[in-house]
């Protein structure tokens, strides 16, 4: 008879989830967590590989979220896997299918249940660990970017925070859609990554200098400003890029990691016919999920075919998912970092 119990990283209070794991730390490994079993005949039963370590599932672990489990819960949100088991009414997938999806916690687990609509079929060829670092950062950017912000071949993307998970996959969409890409990212390493990636400009923001580098940029190449503003960062970045923006432009609100949340003047949205679309892309489960499957099959094709890539910074396993933690805290990741629930030690993975 199969085990009924599994390994799993638990968060059992709300806290710091950079804490050394102990008898009293927010989160820690159950070596014998239940396994959840298949909840109606529409879901679907996964052996995780790979799952992504996202922003927002720290800040959910700190109460800080808009999103708050029941206690005690698993973590993690898109992942990828191997399908074991199916409900009565599922034909979407089958047993041994290789999948990735996006769960509203759960990921951090040997295994996951989730409903079939919610799991997207891996193409033959498509790298797994990558596919488990694909729906949430760049479903995002996909959705935002072509759905919301409408982005054309020409136009000027200005991507902040552009060396993370989300950022650089805008970076590469928006290179994709032939746009002209600004990226703004601290430090000589995430420039260099930028840079590999085809980033037609790079800003450092210490140096002080985003309004008038972009600007001479955007003159060097007779652009008007920028059309599209992709933000997860906010703060005085954002105000500062609202200087940079053309007449008619859009902007698209991801997240706040600086940890200020910016206001805008109703006037210069009036004055310069901004729009401004805030983009929460999981709710598209909810109100478009047509949406949602469109862009992920897009997605799929262009991760199998090497159109689009998921940086992997590092991977970890549960058992030091404090670390993986601490380096986003620490703002020391370039692109994904992977949570191997099946794996015993951490490694880097940096490579393009």
């Amino acid at each position: 008879m199969a085990a009924s119990t599994m390994r799993a990283l638990v968060c059992r209070k709300l806290g710091d989830p950079t804490l050394p794991f102990s008898d009293t730390s927010p989160i820690y490994v159950e070596e014998n967590f239940p396994k959840p079993k298949l909840s109606s005949p529409t879901s679907v039963r996964v052996k995780v590989f790979a799952s992504s370590l996202n922003f927002a599932t720290g800040l959910q672990i700190e109460g800080k979220y808009q999103e708050k489990p029941p206690l005690p819960y698993v973590p993690g949100e898109d992942f990828s896997g191997t399908v074991l088991e199916v409900g009565d009414r599922v034909t979407k997938v089958k047993v041994g299918d290789a999948v990735c999806g996006a769960a509203t916690g759960g990921a951090y687990a040997a295994e996951i249940v989730i409903d079939a609509s919610l799991v997207f079929k891996v193409p033959n060829g498509c790298d797994l660990l990558q596919a488990g670092g694909l729906p949430i950062a760049f479903g995002t950017s996909h959705v935002g970017l072509v759905h919301r912000a409408n982005l054309q071949a020409g136009q000027v993307l200005l991507v902040l925070g552009a060396a993370g998970g989300v950022g650089l996959s805008a970076v590469q969409i928006g290179k994709l859609l032939g746009a002209v890409v600004i990226g703004v990212a601290r430090g000589h390493d995430k420039a260099e990554l930028l840079k590999a990636y085809g980033v037609d400009l790079v800003v450092d923001p210490k140096d002080g200098g985003l309004i008038n580098t972009v600007k001479a940029f955007l003159k060097s190449r007779k652009l008007r400003g920028v059309d599209v503003l992709y933000d997860p960062v906010g703060g005085k970045l954002f105000k500062d890029s609202m200087k940079l923006l053309s007449w008619g432009a859009h902007i698209v609100i991801i997240g706040f990691t600086s940890g200020e949340i910016p206001s805008i003047p109703a006037n210069i949205l009036l004055v310069k016919n901004l729009t401004v679309h805030g983009l929460y892309w999981g709710s598209y489960t909810r109100f478009n999920p047509q949406v949602m499957q469109d862009s992920m099959e897009a997605l799929l094709g262009y991760l199998t075919n090497g159109s689009l890539r998921v940086h992997i910074s590092h991977t970890f396993s549960i058992d030091e998912a404090n670390k993986a933690f601490a380096l986003l805290k620490q703002r020391e990741v370039k692109g994904k970092v992977m949570i191997l629930p099946g794996g015993s030690s951490s490694s880097p993975a940096s490579k393009l």
